[in-house]
């Protein structure tokens, strides 16, 4: 098989169900030796004809999805493909509306799909960033979500009798809504760690960098007061945004494009995410910035699906909080 290139060229080639079955299990297997996702027996029989295998050990069934992001999902390999291609390329995400029309599926079905994509994006194994021998590194923190006037009106009613109780020296109006993020930048790998956080408090923001950031690295961050003590085991300089953004190698601009494109995105493509939901996108924003270097469209989508395995995710999960499936 020559390298899939584009987007017309996995639609052609996954269009077989059978390459679309046996690309999948390279990844889903690696090593070649099929093992029972339920008891891990590799003691087995192969349905050709219903591509699912019959195991020994526990005398169960079990397909290729079991055990990974597509498992119970009634859709066929080859849509699962096209879908996760798209989201691991597209610069700018893909809605659930776009996905439902390009592949023939419904809104909501799209919606559930992506988000089972998004946990297979989730870099589970992620390390320590910076190094103890000074490496470099951006910490900052950004305020993300919809304008109040935009919002639900139930939604928007909450907000205003919640600002109706803050003193007006507080000025908090500019953040009404929205939900605070924080973001890690390591210099040396180009990658970027964010995650939704309760509150941007110096406890929080600093419980953070001490569980991300190894000892003894370089951390350049604004002059926020929520970074003071940092300098008891890091290397710490401020830049001061009243005046300057950038001073020699001290800045902070590298995460303030992460947070650009991924404003860009909830606000073009995705236009209405719930703070529930935000940890799952800011998972896929990451997992395209962080492999945007080096590396072409099929190995970005190589790297989602050799993720999917060990991950799940029901659609009462994806909704527990009630939250409305929008985009």
């Amino acid at each position: 098989m020559n390298e899939l290139r584009t987007l017309q060229q996995a639609i052609v080639y996954f269009s077989d169900a059978d390459r679309a079955f046996q690309y999948a299990l390279n990844f889903r297997w690696p090593d070649g030796l099929v093992s029972c996702p339920r008891c891990g027996s590799e003691k087995h029989s192969f349905i050709k004809t219903r591509r699912i295998w019959f195991c020994y050990g526990c005398d169960k069934q079990f397909s290729l999805k079991v055990g990974t992001i597509f498992e119970d999902s009634a859709i066929t390999l080859d849509k699962w493909m096209l879908a996760m291609w798209m989201l691991a390329n597209c610069r700018n995400g893909v809605s659930s509306y776009e996905l439902g029309r390009t592949i023939g599926v419904t809104q909501r079905s799209a919606w559930f799909m992506l988000h089972r994509i998004r946990e297979a994006m989730k870099d589970d194994k992620a390390s320590k960033m910076g190094s103890n021998e000074g490496g470099e590194v951006e910490v900052d923190e950004a305020y993300v979500g919809a304008k109040v006037k935009n919002m639900h009106h139930s939604r928007k009613v909450k907000i205003q009798n919640e600002l109706s109780k803050v003193p007006a020296w507080k000025n908090t109006t500019r953040y009404a809504g929205k939900t605070p993020v924080m973001g890690i930048f390591d210099r040396t790998s180009r990658e970027v760690r964010a995650k939704v956080v309760p509150n941007t408090r110096r406890e929080t923001l600093q419980k953070e960098i001490l569980n991300g950031i190894n000892f003894g690295s370089r951390i350049y961050t604004d002059q926020a007061v929520a970074y003071d003590g940092l300098k008891a085991k890091y290397v710490h300089e401020t830049v001061n945004h009243a005046d300057e953004y950038v001073r020699g190698q001290v800045h902070t601009n590298c995460l303030e494009n992460f947070w650009s494109l991924m404003k860009r995105n909830l606000a073009g493509t995705y236009v209405a995410v719930e703070p529930f939901h935000l940890d799952r996108y800011l998972d896929e924003q990451m997992f395209r910035f962080n492999n945007r270097q080096n590396k072409t469209d099929v190995q970005r989508f190589n790297k989602a699906l050799s993720q999917v395995a060990g991950k799940r995710l029901t659609y009462d999960e994806l909704t527990g909080a009630g939250s409305a499936t929008s985009h």
